[in-house]
């Protein structure tokens, strides 16, 4: 049976207008090869975002600006991963298992969505989402550093893999994503028949890029390192008797 689709606004783009890695595919040109329950599902991901049910405006508030930064969501058009997410816990679809030393899912969002939140208010006198980006950048990054010691009576290791797992698999499982990192979409019913390194299929588009993504990891964490240094004379600079890092910030007021 053939699927058609009806016009869904912004169709076929990639997260935040980036430059298309893909040119000219558009994951939704293979529609009609789905079956129709997989094309409800996948075209279900670009229709409006029904109202949360989970958190409040406070933990939306903090919980968009938190994902927006773990993935660089920096303008629009968005994958809606808040939403997405929130979806999942108002009808209790967790990953299936926890740590045994963490809360459940959506208690433990609730609780680092307030923990986060009063760091910055500590750190830097206002509501995480209302910070400038680097600042989110700051405290976010200072969680991940805390690796397995405990940050607000969470291990900070937890709750990082908490964020991250949520948040990556909403992201990659909406189109647009799939767009930006040329993923042809759901296998079934039609199948992939041409497997190996560089063979693609006939509605597959080659990458412009040929960089090689762990040379390209290594390069982010280098800009990274040299962005925290930058910080901290930055901090420095600013309040030359005061700490010269977020921790320390939050440790001094505590």
């Amino acid at each position: 049976m053939a699927i058609f689709r009806q016009p869904i606004e912004s169709e076929g783009r990639t997260i935040g207008g980036a430059a298309e890695r893909f040119p000219g595919f558009d994951v939704l040109d293979e529609v009609s090869h789905w079956d129709a329950a997989t094309a409800g599902v996948v075209l279900s991901r670009l229709g409006p975002c029904p109202p949360l049910r989970f958190f409040s405006l406070a933990e939306e508030a903090v919980g968009r600006a938190l994902f927006d930064q773990l993935l660089d969501q920096r303008e629009p058009p968005r994958v809606p991963v808040l939403e997405m997410i929130d979806a999942r816990l108002a009808e209790a679809q967790t990953d299936g298992w926890r740590y045994a030393d963490m809360p459940e899912d959506g208690e433990a969002f609730r609780r680092s969505f307030a923990a986060l939140d009063d760091d910055a208010r500590r750190a830097f006198g206002r509501p995480f989402a209302e910070l400038e980006w680097f600042d989110r950048a700051d405290l976010v990054q200072s969680v991940q550093q805390l690796r397995d010691t405990d940050w607000h009576e969470l291990r900070a290791d937890r709750v990082w893999s908490l964020w991250t797992r949520y948040a990556c698999t909403a992201f990659y499982s909406h189109p647009w994503a799939w767009n930006e990192i040329g993923f042809g979409g759901p296998a079934y019913p039609r199948g992939y028949k041409n497997l190996g390194v560089d063979a693609r299929e006939p509605w597959e588009v080659a990458d412009v890029t040929d960089r090689d993504p762990v040379g390209r990891g290594d390069e982010i964490e280098q800009a990274r390192r040299r962005h925290a240094e930058a910080r901290t004379r930055q901090l420095k600079q600013a309040d030359p008797k005061g700490p010269v890092g977020v921790g320390d910030r939050l440790s001094e007021s505590q």
